[in-house]
């Protein structure tokens, strides 16, 4: 008797598939592979190294053509030309000893410390008070940043008599205690995320150590929230280092002028001293770029701190 195949259940139960693979094809030889899972296209990296050499041109050519303009003659100045005839060094030389530039800075510098200490005067225990002790309520922070909303020229002639009531008038004191009055409600706002984002663990810890809240608020949240501190500080800092409305209305002599207002006045008696401008803006900018470069760990790691919850 013949058996059909299958037929027989050992053999239905011994029979096994056999897959055979397929031969690999062979891709040609200069044949683009394909990209890896995860890895950008060169479409993508073209395109974000595009985005990161225009953010870089946008930063730099302004420096760059104020660079090139400090060293320009007046005749190469109103001809437009793009590179100098000549390299006119008098243009830096006129500037310092024309106007008082080591004084305008100075006056920049001192105005700016007494706005950041007032700022973070105000800001880091308000902060506090919101972030632990619930103080306010939940719609306090949007209530204090809207007052910076205002454009400052609303606040011009209050602010003005009151400075003229306290004999603070034309002073660095009296500026920097405005601008850092001013400035206040940006402090707030960028130390909030910062003092949110320490555990509350924290302080019940320091209060079964017998830490009240100011302890607690100066050895233990303040250096946990150190770089936050510093880059909140540098942002003010630069804030008031530029601003030009509040010093050019109250003040009047060269004792509390900033420098933006002293620049704004180096004017001849028939042109504008461009070249002069130019090199008193570069040299403007020297203590601003020196202290972005010796803080520049403590700015990155605060704006990276704040922005991770």
């Amino acid at each position: 008797m013949t058996l059909t195949a299958g037929s027989n259940p050992v053999d239905r139960m011994t029979t096994r598939a056999v897959v055979v693979p397929r031969a690999r094809r062979s891709r040609p030889v200069g044949a683009s592979s394909p990209s890896r899972p995860g890895r950008p296209s060169r479409v993508v990296t073209a395109v974000k190294w595009t985005v990161i050499v225009v953010a870089i041109a946008v930063a730099v050519l302004p420096i760059v053509y104020m660079v090139g303009m400090s060293f320009k003659s007046p005749d190469d100045i109103l001809s437009t030309r793009i590179l100098p005839s000549r390299l006119a060094f008098e243009n830096w030389t006129a500037a310092f000893q024309n106007w008082p530039i080591l004084t305008y800075l100075r006056n920049s510098l001192g105005v700016a410390l007494v706005a950041v200490a007032v700022a973070l005067l105000i800001a880091i225990p308000a902060n506090y008070a919101m972030a632990r002790l619930r103080a306010g309520g939940s719609q306090t922070l949007g209530l204090i940043v809207s007052a910076y909303v205002a454009p400052p020229v609303v606040a011009i002639i209050p602010l003005f008599v009151l400075m003229r009531a306290a004999n603070l008038m034309d002073s660095v004191i009296g500026l920097g205690l405005i601008e850092g009055l001013l400035l206040t409600p940006v402090a707030v706002w960028l130390l909030d995320g910062f003092f949110r984002a320490i555990p509350e663990e924290i302080d019940e810890a320091a209060a079964l150590d017998g830490c009240g809240p100011i302890r607690t608020l100066w050895s233990v949240i303040l250096p946990l929230t150190a770089p936050g501190v510093v880059a909140v500080a540098i942002i003010v800092f630069i804030l008031v280092y530029n601003d030009f409305l509040i010093p050019l209305m109250l003040t009047q002599s060269v004792n509390a002028q900033t420098l933006p207002v002293g620049i704004a006045l180096m004017q001849g008696g028939r042109e504008v001293m461009f070249g002069q401008m130019a090199a008193a803006s570069l040299a403007g900018l020297i203590p601003v770029y020196l202290l972005a470069l010796f803080l520049q760990k403590w700015l990155v790691g605060g704006l990276t701190q704040g922005a991770v919850k």
